[in-house]
């Protein structure tokens, strides 16, 4: 198999999984929508982060080593569900906490808290460690990047390669979709959708983390 005959297969691939709802598109969409474009950056990085720190744990064999190992699968699915029933219950108190106060949809307030280093580390922390406690970016990486790696070129550059290549897709696509949802920003922090819109984020992350929760695999 040729690297560059099979990148095509492997753009469309990375734009169909990038594509499919999940924890990462929720992060992405709350942000957008409650900090802006600039807010959304850093979440986005920090998934990417992730997932090539995922990308090159499969290269060098570790991924497997975590598919395989059924109490770090354990372990990493209840520390993945167990952040995003944070992050939901995180929104819901703000939802609940925004009821009557104007003060806590104050969009100048966002923009000086995603203004600042500490609210950018945050947020890009916050999307590593959603992608990083996700078991299934193991078994992904695992099944995935073999498939176009031809079996004369190095296994670990050859990933790193095309791991680059999905992040640099996926940054492109996710901050394309933050920029089209930030252009609504101002409609979003509105004090009532706020509130609604942190009420449904947080359901939805809610349910992502159940669900990853009762999975068995």
């Amino acid at each position: 198999m040729d690297l560059l005959g099979s990148l095509p297969a492997f753009v469309v691939a990375v734009l169909l999984i990038s594509a499919s709802p999940g924890p990462a598109m929720a992060l992405i969409l709350r942000r957008a929508a409650l900090r802006g474009f600039a807010g959304a950056v850093p979440t986005v990085l920090g998934l990417e982060a992730g997932l090539y720190l995922w990308a090159l744990f499969a290269a060098a064999g570790l991924a497997a080593l975590v598919a395989t190992s059924q109490i770090a699968l354990v372990v990493l699915r209840v520390a993945g569900a167990g952040f995003l029933l944070y992050l939901g219950v995180k929104a819901w108190r703000s939802a609940w906490r925004g009821r009557g106060s104007e003060a806590a949809a104050d969009p100048g307030a966002e923009s000086t808290a995603d203004a600042s280093a500490r609210g950018w580390v945050k947020a890009f922390g916050e999307g590593m460690v959603v992608m990083l406690a996700n078991p299934k970016a193991a078994a992904f990486m695992i099944a995935f990047y073999p498939q176009f790696v031809p079996a004369d070129r190095p296994l670990f550059a050859t990933t790193a390669l095309l791991a680059l290549l999905q992040v640099a897709i996926e940054i492109g696509l996710y901050l394309t979709l933050a920029a089209l949802v930030g252009r609504a920003g101002e409609w979003f922090r509105r004090s009532t959708v706020r509130r609604r819109l942190d009420a449904i984020s947080g359901a939805v992350l809610i349910g992502l983390g159940v669900r990853m929760a009762a999975e068995s695999r």
